[in-house]
């Protein structure tokens, strides 16, 4: 039976050779009935969901019988080194699959738990999943995408608003969207030649949409912010108009510079000012590019001019640390749109496998006893 992507040529053409010899020899020599621990090496939040489902896919299409075990449900907290499942089955039907299998663990494991940490630093925002431009293909989207998700969920249980979707339609699934989010790019400001009027052109086109206008093109993130506001009133009154703030690292805000940044911080969170920074935090707070103080900035200049409901949707490098430094200066941020959580170490994300048991006999190479399952009796 041939199954597009997980047939026996395709696997054999992926895997590492030495599993397709493995698989070979044991066939010639006999079968045995075999357990693999999985595991990492570091904390992470368990997203097995999508491995799970190739694996039975594959044994299906081979006609094997396996057990898998998962010792943590999806979105737990695992610690550093404790298996998160055992799977149990023929060696001549799992040998191969062993590269594939953790192809699809660790990387995602890793997200999941950068997501999970980033919906926790900032629980009163929502979070919109942008991570597509920054991934290898799908395989990769579909797993960093998913990998938000199950971190949101982890989140959400524990009272964050977590993700809300992502940024095509081909991952909304993971999150109970039915079409992914977002309404222009900066490649329309550009086109469209202010962003008045790329504003106006997108409300022409799709009038039942709400308004998201990307302000940092031209450099006049406030000024332009504003003429959008004035231009459609009603809008920005209910609450259906939001500015997003993308300025790069290169420039301040509009109105904004070093002195300046200090002072609005001083005026909205001083406290946060006065602990100790890093220079990375020092950046987050009052540096270029999208900083704790250029959203403050940004709510003041809308509520000094009487649009309290328009919403700040910011984007721009948002991993677990920026989100820190936004939650400790109050950042006032409605959404944050990142893709920050594929993880920067991938070194980080390796997964292992090894195989604790050989026809139901705990075995395993000698440091890895704390794999063996502890009803064994035999678990480090």
């Amino acid at each position: 039976m041939s199954v597009p992507g997980i047939d026996d040529r395709d696997i054999a053409a992926r895997t590492d050779a030495y599993f397709n010899r493995t698989r070979a020899i044991v066939t010639r020599f006999g079968d045995a009935r075999v357990t693999y621990a999985l595991f990492l090496r570091r904390p992470v939040i368990a997203a097995h969901g999508l491995m799970l489902d190739w694996l039975r896919a594959v044994a299906g299409a081979r006609g094997l019988e396996i057990d898998c075990e998962c010792r943590f449900a999806e979105g737990d907290w695992v610690g550093a080194g404790e298996p998160l499942l055992y799977v149990t089955g023929s060696f001549a039907g799992l040998a191969d699959l062993e590269t594939l299998l953790l192809q699809r663990l660790g990387s995602v494991c890793v997200a999941a738990h950068n997501a999970y940490q980033m919906c926790l630093a900032l629980p009163g925002t929502r979070f919109l999943a942008m991570e597509a431009r920054h991934c290898a293909g799908f395989d990769m989207q579909e797993m960093m995408a998913y990998a938000a998700a199950v971190g949101s969920e982890a989140a959400k249980r524990e009272g964050a608003l977590g993700f809300i979707g992502g940024a095509n339609d081909a991952t909304a699934h993971f999150y109970g969207a039915s079409a992914g989010f977002g309404t222009m790019p900066h490649a329309l400001i550009g086109y469209a030649g202010s962003t008045l009027r790329a504003a106006e052109m997108f409300r022409d086109t799709f009038p039942d949409q709400d308004l998201t206008v990307l302000v940092d093109y031209f450099g006049r993130e406030i000024t332009d912010a504003l003429a959008v506001c004035r231009r459609f009133p009603e809008l920005a009154a209910e609450g259906r108009v939001a500015v997003r703030l993308d300025t790069h690292g290169g420039r301040f805000l509009e109105g904004l510079d070093p002195q300046r940044s200090y002072a609005v911080i001083e005026r909205r969170a001083p406290g946060a000012i006065r602990r100790y920074r890093s220079e990375t935090e020092l950046r987050h707070l009052v540096g270029t590019g999208v900083s704790a103080a250029a959203i403050w900035r940004m709510r003041e200049a809308l509520d000094e001019n009487g649009f309290p409901r328009v919403r700040i949707v910011v984007s721009s490098g948002f991993g677990v640390d920026k989100c820190r430094v936004m939650a400790d200066a109050h950042a006032p941020i409605d959404v944050v749109g990142t893709g920050s959580f594929i993880p920067d170490s991938w070194s980080e994300t390796y997964a292992t496998a090894d195989i604790v048991a050989y026809d139901g006999v705990p075995r395993v190479k000698i440091g890895r006893e704390f794999l063996l399952r502890k009803e064994d009796g035999t678990a480090g």
